[in-house]
């Protein structure tokens, strides 16, 4: 070997490197340092909001909108929403009538009918079909919606709340009533919390998204 040589590479933990003639062997030189072997998100991290993005099976919620989201689909009713039920001929049980908080409406002579995750449709068979059996012998029912159950506005907007649904409410239009966007609130995107078919869904959407009655609208703080 010959003097002033380096004598091969020398490793000092993360750094590698070679001595070269007048260097001092205590001073480690700076190398590229490989990323680790695993980039993965650590399990209890929750993923991204994106459109459509799910979250594993044994989340509480689902990242993303509902699967039915892209065709019509018929509005379900539940707690909170004023229903107008018509049972022809009979004057002593046409009224309105509101879903309670466990999803029920009352109503004379049948008592307490489950009316949450149900169309205002179904819901007319079902009280017919209680009133078919000892009271009415061919009940003709009608129900319609006197008025929708309200949403929920987080966040950063003027005055966060509860609100009457207006019908045809976007994103936009939640936000207005709200007092407008906060001077921190992200104007492009936000976070809307959504049940749907027993299970609830969370995901991201522009301002035109529409929203519906029921639903949670956040808006984030931007960081810029």
């Amino acid at each position: 070997m010959t003097t002033g040589q380096a004598s091969g590479p020398v490793n000092r933990g993360l750094f590698t490197g070679s001595l070269s003639s007048g260097q001092t062997s205590g001073r480690p030189l700076f190398a590229s340092v490989a990323p680790p072997p695993s980039t993965q998100p650590l399990q209890n991290d929750p993923p991204p909001l994106r459109y459509g993005s799910a979250m594993p099976a044994a989340a509480p919620a689902s990242y993303g909108p509902p699967a039915q989201e892209g065709a019509v689909e018929s509005y379900t009713l539940d707690s909170g929403d004023r229903l107008r039920v018509v049972v022809f001929g009979q004057d002593g049980l046409t009224n309105s009538y509101i879903v309670d908080a466990s999803g029920h409406i009352a109503m004379p002579l049948i008592g307490s009918v489950p009316a949450r995750g149900a169309t205002s449709e179904g819901l007319a068979g079902r009280i017919a079909e209680r009133l078919r059996h000892g009271y009415i012998r061919e009940p003709h029912v009608a129900v319609e919606i006197e008025a929708y159950r309200p949403f929920f506005i987080l966040g950063e907007v003027g005055s966060p709340g509860q609100y009457p649904y207006v019908a045809n409410m976007t994103v936009e239009t939640a936000v207005a009533i709200a007092g407008g966007f906060g001077p921190r609130g992200y104007r492009d995107e936000v976070t809307i919390t959504r049940s749907a078919g027993g299970r609830l869904y969370r995901f991201a959407v522009p301002v035109t998204y529409p929203v519906r009655p029921g639903d949670t609208v956040t808006v984030r703080e931007r960081w810029f």
